[in-house]
């Protein structure tokens, strides 16, 4: 990917596959704010990262001592068990140049590549969404923020199925180690930067 980034930054676009994003009862205004970031982070040439979760047929790395993923085992959870659930929603922007990163668990970071991508371009600083707020957002975040990332989270282009949690999160706890702002914020931000 031949993109000068200046900023170290890259904007990480978390579970939005079919099979999330369709157990929300209203997805249009998340995915319109998703949208505009991810045409905010190509403006200013920084990295678009995908992360998806995904297992190998069978689920073996599902252990049935994780409370979460033991359930794709027992069949209870099968809404990543088809090609459309967990391919990137067809209403996201993604683009061939994008980089998607396979995870294994909540956190984007548990086995997948994402520290070795991270380093080999330079990202010092992450700009995070997704789908959940209490899962992959909250997972994600406070691991970039034991590894020293610098942090940006965007509200409204995360969504929880439980909306008190996710207004709790995004006003009193993710601040305490991101920046929390919202996708026009950002975007404003981002243009302000460019006159400078």
């Amino acid at each position: 990917m031949e993109q000068s980034n200046k900023q170290n930054k890259a904007l990480l676009v978390m579970d939005v596959q079919g099979g999330i994003i369709n157990r929300l009862e209203n997805s249009f205004h998340l995915i319109n704010s998703i949208n505009k970031a991810i045409q905010t982070a190509r403006r200013n040439k920084m990295p678009v990262i995908f992360v998806v979760v995904g297992f190998r047929k069978g689920h073996p790395e599902a252990s049935p001592d994780n409370k979460s993923f033991s359930m794709l085992k027992s069949g209870l959870m099968n809404s990543l068990d088809t090609e459309e659930a967990v391919q990137i929603h067809a209403s996201v922007d993604l683009q061939p140049a994008d980089i998607v990163i396979t995870k294994k668990r909540t956190s984007a970071f548990t086995g997948s590549d994402m520290e070795v991508v991270l380093r080999s371009i330079g990202i010092k600083h992450l700009v995070l969404t997704g789908i959940s707020t209490s899962g992959v957002v909250l997972s994600t975040l406070r691991e970039a923020a034991d590894k020293d990332y610098v942090l940006t989270v965007l509200s409204d282009c995360c969504a929880d199925r439980d909306d008190e949690v996710h207004r709790v999160l995004i006003t009193k706890i993710f601040p305490r180690q991101a920046e929390v702002i919202t996708a026009e914020e950002w975007y404003a931000l981002s243009r302000n930067n460019d006159s400078q």
